[in-house]
C-alpha cells in the first residue's frame, strides 16, 4: 500500500531516495554501491531501518523481505518500492 506521497514519485526521485537510505543505513562507501544487502553485512535491524525510512521518506510501502528475494542489492530494491509505488521505470 501506498500514501498520495507515492502519487507524485518518478523513478528517479525513488533511485535517488532509495539509494541514499541504503547507503546511510548500510554505511556503503561509493566503491561498494553494487553489492548485495548480505555482502555489506545487512541484518535484520538495518532491513527493518531501511524500509522503515522509505515508507517515511518516500510514502512507499514494502516488506522487509522485499530485501532478501532473488537479487538483494540496490538496483532491485529500487524496482521494487517503484513497482510497490507504481512508476515506471522509463519515467
Amino acid at each position: 500500500m501506498t500514501d498520495n506521497r507515492a502519487n507524485e514519485l518518478s523513478f528517479s526521485l525513488i533511485e535517488e531516495k532509495v539509494g541514499e537510505i541504503w547507503r546511510n543505513v548500510l554505511d556503503v562507501p561509493d566503491e561498494m554501491a553494487d553489492a548485495t544487502f548480505f555482502d555489506l553485512e545487512g541484518e535484520s535491524i538495518s532491513a527493518i531501518r531501511i524500509v522503515s525510512r522509505i515508507e517515511d521518506e518516500l510514502g512507499v510501502e514494502i516488506e522487509v523481505g522485499d530485501l532478501f528475494e532473488e537479487d538483494p542489492n540496490l538496483g532491485a530494491l529500487v524496482l521494487r518500492v517503484a513497482a510497490a509505488a507504481k512508476v515506471s521505470s522509463l519515467a
